[in-house]
């Protein structure tokens, strides 16, 4: 393959200079055009030349979010993957049909492993939403996508953050919420963000205690702090948010409640 013609969006100059510096020290990468603005971008790439784009999400004026909108209607969009400190895009940026999600600050091998997947994007052996994110640890960290290995959602989620790799407790875990074709596991004060559809999760989390009780949520009985009726519409407090229980899940919810217990070990009774 050819080396990629990139370029690299983000209005402080430092950020700009480093993740220059990086995709210049890629042997995949050849030209590397740099743009410390939306509109100095699109005036970049104007001749359709440049197959992948590392932009920097909150900008003034045109936010790397819209610029994305608008690369969308070029005839042949490029590449995209977004270098951020914010780690509350995610599922719009891969809405955006994003490579991926770096956040700042960027290691080598965590934009080696982004040029790798714009690559594979680009030679058609990879669509664009199926290389998977990978983030930060915080408010919206993301797995890597694909088919899970053995175990990966056992006694312990691995999370990526900029090549190091941090650990969230499946005994943590109060509620997973799906978000269109994610999970955002809610963790004490983490709220990681997983490729894995809800459905997959609940039948791999049920044996250890973990129940669905709404098409948008899996909760852990453990950590259920209060269930309640009004006027026959039940809700369930978890981690102190009050989540909705669908009329068709109420009863095994209730009934699963009055006689379940943690075991040694952390395991349903």
């Amino acid at each position: 393959m050819k080396p990629l013609q990139v370029l690299a969006v983000d209005d402080e100059p430092p950020a700009l200079e480093d993740l220059t510096y990086l995709l210049r020290g890629d042997r995949r990468v050849g030209r590397v055009l740099a743009a410390g603005s939306s509109d100095e971008a699109l005036r970049l790439l104007e001749d359709g030349s440049v197959e992948a784009v590392f932009l920097d999400i909150r900008m003034p004026g045109l936010d790397g979010l819209d610029l994305v909108r608008v690369l969308g209607r070029f005839a042949r969009p490029p590449a995209v993957v977004f270098v951020t400190a914010y780690e509350d895009f995610a599922v719009d940026a891969f809405a955006l049909k994003a490579c991926d999600y770096l956040l700042k600050p960027v290691g080598r091998e965590r934009l080696a492993e982004a040029v790798r997947r714009v690559a594979a994007v680009i030679e058609g052996g990879t669509p664009a939403t199926a290389a998977g994110p990978a983030a930060g640890f915080g408010a919206g960290p993301v797995l890597p996508a694909g088919p899970a290995p053995a175990g990966l959602f056992a006694e312990r989620i691995p999370v990526d953050l900029g090549g190091v790799t941090r650990f969230v407790r499946r005994e943590d875990v109060a509620y997973a919420e799906a978000q269109g074709d994610y999970v955002r596991l809610h963790a004490g004060g983490h709220t990681p963000l997983v490729r894995i559809a809800l459905a997959v999760l609940e039948d791999r989390w049920a044996a250890h205690g973990f129940l669905r009780i709404h098409r948008g949520y899996l909760v852990s009985l453990r950590h259920v702090e209060e269930l309640r009726s009004d006027a026959g519409h039940w809700t369930v407090r978890v981690a102190g948010r009050e989540l909705p229980v669908s009329r068709r899940h109420s009863r095994e919810l209730r009934d699963l409640l009055t006689q379940w217990s943690p075991a040694p070990g952390g395991e349903p009774s």
